[in-house]
């Protein structure tokens, strides 16, 4: 359209029809066809996913759910949950079977889907096996609700669980386990070190455990039957339980789960499983991470210690992996589109593009 007015300005009125009823028309034709249909900026009809992204934001209950079954899911969940839990094979097999029976109709519906005890040491995955029951069963690893016991060792703070009864100081607010529920129906709920609680907190579970429900300060009854309840504890064996829990109470839990400490082989499993945490933040700047067996080995060794599990690997992670490769992606050392590949020589780890190398 330029060349044309520029024509018709200097009077080549030639050269103004041609591009006018020849060339333009064919462009806009070619330009049509390159770029389709032109999509609709809003929606003119509500479909079943519409419908079901609502009631999920209003209810908490989510999509997938009111969207698909969960048969071929359930059948498949001890591999699902291995993504995330390293070994504890044991653990994993028995949550699942009860999960299974559960949503096959053989458990009382009045009842929460399932509730655990998950005993062993720190540091071997029972809260990581949490957060990946609340990931699978409820397609988000944030549908998990996670109280510290130890916060109610006291008598007078057990009715914060429930909220405070009219008069008292906090009645309005709450309690911070049934407004927790009450907002989130469809959860996973942790409770860390169960066996800090005041013997009065096992009275308000029993209620939960029996009849999947609980009565907050406000009268209000909460729905605790979409839940999953786990309860955690560094007690080693169930047999030691029974020194710590009344029978009535263990008598209602489905599964009494133990865990066993991780191995050296399992440690650089669950190395390789945090490393790829890494590894998706560095593919948002186009980077890609490769670790040898020899720096997975070396990380697994700095971060051993029986006592705590697999705690203090991510400690060494950041230390041996993470510091130093901040501090060369900070110096232009690396940048976008490279492929970084870490190594281990003589107990320290190597950064490598290509062949250049530079030692930590």
């Amino acid at each position: 359209r330029m060349e044309a007015e520029r024509a018709e300005r200097a009077g080549d009125l030639q050269r103004v029809a041609e591009i006018r009823y020849g060339e333009l028309p064919a462009l806009e034709q070619e330009l049509s066809e390159r770029s389709g249909p032109a999509e609709p900026m809003v929606k003119e009809e509500v479909d079943e996913d519409d419908v079901a992204a609502v009631v999920g934001s209003w209810t908490g209950i989510p999509v997938a759910r009111l969207l698909e079954g969960e048969t071929e899911k359930l059948i498949h969940m001890e591999e699902r949950l291995h993504r995330r839990v390293i070994g504890q094979h044991d653990a994993v097999e028995a949550v699942s079977n009860a999960l299974r029976r559960a949503r096959s109709g053989l458990q009382d519906p009045n009842r929460p889907i399932g509730s655990f005890v998950f005993l062993g040491p720190t540091g071997v995955g029972k809260t990581e096996l949490a957060r990946a029951l609340a990931e699978f069963m409820f397609d988000d690893e944030r549908a998990m609700i996670r109280l510290d016991m130890s916060e109610y060792q006291e008598r007078h703070t057990v009715s914060r669980l429930v909220g405070a009864p009219p008069g008292y100081v906090g009645y309005e607010e709450g309690g911070q386990l049934t407004e927790a529920v009450r907002r989130r129906p469809y959860s996973v709920v942790l409770l860390d070190e169960i066996e800090k609680a005041h013997a009065e907190v096992f009275d308000v579970l029993l209620q939960v455990l029996d009849d999947g429900r609980l009565t907050d300060g406000q009268g209000r009854t909460v729905d605790f039957r979409n839940t999953v309840l786990i309860m955690t504890s560094n007690v080693r064996s169930a047999v030691a339980m029974r020194d710590h829990f009344r029978p009535e109470f263990l008598n209602r839990i489905d599964e009494i789960v133990e865990f066993e400490p991780l191995s050296r082989d399992q440690l650089a499993d669950v190395a390789e499983l945090q490393l790829q945490r890494l590894r998706e933040r560095l593919a948002e700047r186009r980077i890609s991470l490769e670790l040898a067996d020899a720096a997975k080995e070396t990380l697994a060794e700095a971060g051993w210690d029986p006592t705590y599990g697999a705690r203090p690997l991510k400690r060494a992670i950041q230390r041996l992996v993470e510091n130093p490769l901040a501090s060369r992606l900070l110096a232009g050392e690396f940048g976008e589109g490279d492929t970084i590949r870490v190594d281990a020589q003589n107990g320290q780890l190597v950064f490598e593009r290509a062949a250049q190398s530079v030692a930590v």
